[in-house]
């Protein structure tokens, strides 16, 4: 099924999306509606994939820009993910350089905001979920092997 520029295919257990490439984000608008300001470059999956403990947005900030607020949550945790540009982070006061392969997280109540103070976009993954939510323990041990023989027949 396609919605906009977004390709979706659902199965029992699956969500799949393609948004397509990463430079081309700005297709994609979000409108915050208490602040009343639209932000360019920003698409969240939580509907597209039907997620049900977490929130995923895709992002592209422009050059020389930065988020425009600063801002905690009141319940959940924010990783972020860069995966192009450089730009800085800042949380409580401290101030972290971010480029591809940085990865910060948040508490709820962490006051955070960031830049991109590059010429290049600054593009980067933010998951949301409940601070203290995850019952796994952070290892392998979730997978349940299934028997089935892997062969990719092409």
């Amino acid at each position: 099924m396609r919605k906009g520029n977004v390709m979706t295919v659902k199965g029992e257990n699956f969500s799949a999306v393609q948004v397509g490439a990463f430079d081309r984000l700005n297709d994609y608008k979000f409108t915050h509606e208490r602040l009343d300001f639209e932000i360019e470059g920003k698409l969240f999956l939580h509907q597209l994939l039907g997620l049900t403990s977490a929130e995923i947005s895709l992002n592209k900030m422009p050059p020389k820009t930065s988020m425009p607020f600063y801002h905690t949550h009141r319940n959940n945790e924010e990783v972020y993910l860069f995966v192009g540009g450089t730009g800085e982070f800042e949380v409580d006061g401290q101030r972290i350089p971010v480029s591809e392969g940085t990865v910060v997280r948040v508490a709820p109540h962490g006051v955070r905001c960031w830049r991109n103070n590059s010429d290049q976009p600054l593009y980067y993954i933010v998951i949301q979920a409940p601070f203290g939510g995850f019952t796994g323990d952070g290892s392998i041990n979730d997978g349940v092997g299934v028997e089935k023989r892997v062969e990719w027949n092409d």
